[in-house]
């Protein structure tokens, strides 16, 4: 799925049908910052977000595979081409490869730091697959290449970045080992008192189970909910009753949203139709998926 650039201008024209002040008048909403979800430029799965606060800063959370990285280079200079936070939620490539491509051609893409709760290379080298040892070798490589590192974030930690409130829930876990790397997905809410947003990465179900069991579940409730793992083999069903979130946000191709192999809907192995069971039994006012195209949600 690809998007020329005529309607990447387009989305940045923004335009509002004027109220006259007077009797009749709508007080003006609270300012709050945008959330956009880009969809995947090729048929993988992938999730990329970027926040736009309300004085104009940018947090963009992870941003995909090497594939996506044109459009969401493109996005970003649409955005005004400065990044204040870059945040990655864990050590898999179809999360952090647009980085890797971006740090190697930035163009006039200005990068502020760069946010994480990531293992040493050992760890992966021996709990994860020879891919993903692969793909993690070439992450730090390309972060030495660029000069750059990956702050950790500590857990409890709240980081204020344009009146938005960063609260760590979730960090690495290096002694759930079953499905380690998703395991160790950072877990983030972003709030500012008009709305608040759970970002998961691919935490498994581990991961998830000792999140409900700390101090931090109460934490956990939220408007929006990022779906664990692109929406299945993530967290139970438990977890996201505790999150009792008002909107899903699915960053989620085609065909995993239909568990589709390739013989139709239901056909594959994933667990995605599970989760929207789920889902469906909870009050949600709405689905944000990410082959649907961009989703902007103010």
């Amino acid at each position: 799925m690809t998007f020329p650039a005529s309607l990447l201008t387009a989305l940045f024209v923004f335009t509002a049908a004027a109220q006259p002040p007077g009797e009749g008048a709508q007080p003006a909403a609270p300012a709050t910052f945008t959330l956009w979800q880009l969809p995947n430029q090729t048929n993988t799965q992938m999730m990329s977000y970027v926040v736009h606060a309300v004085h104009k800063k940018v947090i963009v959370i992870d941003g995909g595979t090497a594939g996506d990285a044109p459009f969401l280079l493109e996005f970003l200079n649409g955005l005004g081409g400065s990044i204040d936070a870059w945040i990655i939620t864990h050590a898999h490539d179809d999360h952090f490869d647009a980085l890797i491509e971006i740090l190697k051609k930035p163009g006039t893409l200005k990068m502020g730091p760069l946010y994480g709760s990531l293992p040493d290379a050992a760890w992966v080298g021996q709990w994860g697959a020879d891919s993903e040892k692969e793909s993690y070798t070439r992450f730090e490589q390309t972060l030495k290449d660029a000069g750059r590192k990956v702050e950790a974030l500590s857990l409890g930690q709240n980081v204020e970045i344009d009146g938005i409130q960063l609260e760590v829930l979730g960090v690495r876990n290096p002694e759930i080992t079953n499905n380690a790397i998703n395991n160790s997905s950072l877990v983030l809410r972003l709030a500012d008192g008009v709305k608040s947003v759970l970002f998961l990465g691919d935490l498994g179900l581990e991961g998830g189970e000792k999140l409900l069991k700390s101090p931090y579940a109460s934490r956990l409730p939220s408007d929006y909910v990022q779906m664990a793992h692109h929406g299945q083999n993530g967290v139970n069903e438990a977890f996201y009753q505790q999150v009792k979130p008002a909107y899903c946000l699915w960053p989620t191709p085609k065909w995993l949203w239909d568990n589709d192999n390739g013989g139709g809907t239901g056909s594959g192995h994933w667990h995605t139709l599970e989760v929207r069971a789920w889902m469906d039994k909870m009050p949600i006012k709405k689905h944000y998926v990410m082959f649907e195209g961009i989703h902007k949600i103010e």
